[in-house]
């Protein structure tokens, strides 16, 4: 039975340690991606820092501020992906350090049984082995006896020795692990800080675009010309997506014709299919409507929330766009059939490209400001054969 369980606690122990290495390897696949995210952002803010930045006019500049912007919200992304990893890899060594002083209490409690032993019987008990022999190879047996239990006595120290270095090297390797996470954390902070800098960055740029009525007039021509050709790109991409589906279909119905196969599959298609039900694409409170809004049609609904804040696709279908505009900024767009889609603006990340299908409730993206916004939120459009309706409507 003992050595049973000391299987299993060594078994326990090798898968935990096999856990705790996958662990440690996704942390070093994340460190990698940070400082890809750190370069291409020092490169973003070189080409701030330049010359050629004061030049651009401000709808230029707010896209090099998106760019810093995404690229920070990214780190930030990624920081609490190696935080939870670290509390992953911590549990794991808390319980490392729990087996390690199992063992050590194991060890400890033989060495002092056997220590017992020694204090009452004594080492006149030794001699007594030795001076009872019978013969001169009974002694040289009886020698060997001692020498065997003497060996046995060193091998018990040892082992408690062997045991309270893995103790103590165990709490070592955890205590390391705890530091590298409070330097995260502190890393996180860092980044947190240099976001919020950024935002209000970029959103005094619009302000100060919005504050100029020549500029604002720009702005909203822009935005109104950006909205009718998303519009045009929309109706393109469902319409090129419809006839791929109906050339899947022909081609999965001709497949079933010549394999004999039943007609039950000849509906089916490329790309996925909505439920017809939307749900709430983000948590928050609705900031402008749809409709009539500062003198042009607002042809969507802004839901306000914390910056970062999931956006998850409102129905099932696929992802026709995932692109930055200039007045959307980042923004990704959702065929669910039936010429109906979603489109999700100001996007700070997209987590989705085009081509890939998504489910009803999948995380796409997060909460930003980019493009022509003067604070986090998202913009959210659904169009019904190539018209845009009210969301309220659908939701």
């Amino acid at each position: 039975m003992l050595f049973s369980a000391s299987m299993i606690t060594i078994s326990v122990l090798s898968d935990n340690t096999a856990s705790a290495r996958v662990s440690q390897g996704q942390i070093d696949r994340l460190r990698a991606e940070k400082r890809e995210y750190e370069r291409r952002k020092n490169e973003v803010q070189a080409k701030i820092d330049s010359l050629e930045f004061e030049r651009l006019n401000e709808v230029a500049k707010k896209e090099v501020l998106d760019q810093r912007i995404e690229l920070t919200s990214l780190e930030i992304i990624n920081i609490n992906e190696v935080i939870n990893q670290f509390i992953m890899l911590i549990r794991e060594k808390e319980y490392e350090v729990v087996l390690a002083q199992n063992r050590e209490e194991d060890q400890l409690m033989k060495y002092r049984n056997r220590v017992r032993d020694m204090e009452e019987n004594g080492i006149i008990s030794y001699l007594e082995i030795l001076f009872d022999s019978t013969s001169f190879s009974d002694l040289l047996a009886r020698i060997d006896f001692v020498s065997d239990i003497m060996r046995a006595d060193e091998k018990t120290y040892i082992a408690l020795q062997d045991a309270r270095n893995e103790t103590e090297e165990a709490k070592a390797d955890l205590e390391e692990t705890k530091a590298e996470l409070d330097e995260e954390k502190e890393q996180l902070e860092i980044l947190e800080a240099q976001l919020f800098e950024q935002l209000e960055e970029a959103h005094e740029l619009i302000r100060r675009m919005e504050a100029d009525i020549e500029t604002e007039s720009q702005i909203r021509d822009q935005f109104e010309a950006e909205e009718a050709r998303v519009q045009q790109e929309i109706n393109a991409a469902v319409e090129q997506l419809r006839r791929q589906q109906e050339a899947e279909r022909l081609r999965r119905l001709r497949e079933q014709n010549r394999t004999g196969g039943g007609g039950g599959g000849g509906g089916a298609s490329v790309g996925g299919a909505g439920t017809g039900q939307f749900m709430w694409p983000t948590s928050g409170t609705i900031t402008s409507s749809f409709g009539s809004r500062g003198g042009r049609q607002h042809q969507g609904i802004d839901i306000g929330a914390p910056h970062g804040t999931s956006v998850v696709a409102a129905d099932s279908g696929t992802v026709i766009t995932s692109t930055y505009g200039g007045a959307y900024g980042n923004y990704i767009v959702i065929s669910h059939g039936n010429g109906t889609t979603t489109l999700y603006a100001h996007l700070s990340t997209r987590s989705v490209s085009a081509g890939t299908n998504v489910s009803k409730g999948q995380h796409i993206g997060n909460v930003g400001s980019t493009g022509n916004s003067t604070g986090p939120h998202l913009h959210f459009e659904i169009s019904v054969g190539g018209v845009r309706v009210n969301p309220l409507s659908k939701l």
